[in-house]
């Protein structure tokens, strides 16, 4: 656990302003869609920060921040899977090569995507309601 939640000036110096943007559109849809448990990380080797959405033990996805760049993981198991293929014609040709190249392990794919732009977020939206059906609004 962080001793230290980054402020938002700290963010916007990290990863630029315009991350910054997408950094908080994309936690502004979560927190209005989901009713979750939320922790601040250090990031392990690879970024400076993670910041998790859990519920019950369970986790939704994690934004990650580095130095200009932001990062958005979501964990398809095998039932999200197997819906993720049944529908992969509905997502983008960027999500579908990033699924395809991500490797499958025991407990499902570790989706990683960087997005510097909004182009990505109704996909978001899409696997994240895969993954679990929003239960706020």
């Amino acid at each position: 656990m962080l001793d230290l939640i980054p402020s938002a000036e700290e963010m916007t110096i990290l990863v630029g302003e315009s991350l910054y943007d997408i950094w908080n559109k994309l936690n502004t849809f979560i927190q209005e869609s989901y009713d979750m448990d939320r922790s601040w990380n250090t990031g392990g080797k690879a970024w400076k920060y993670e910041y998790k959405y859990r519920r019950g033990g369970k986790t939704l996805c994690a934004l990650y921040a580095k130095e200009h760049c932001v990062g958005f993981m979501i964990i398809l198991g095998k039932n999200e899977r197997l819906k993720f293929e049944a529908d992969r014609d509905q997502f983008s040709k960027e999500v579908q090569r990033i699924y395809d190249e991500t490797q499958t392990y025991h407990d499902g794919k570790w989706l990683m995507f960087e997005p510097t732009d909004t182009t990505l977020f109704d996909d978001f939206i899409k696997l994240l309601k895969m993954k679990r059906k929003p239960n706020r609004k």
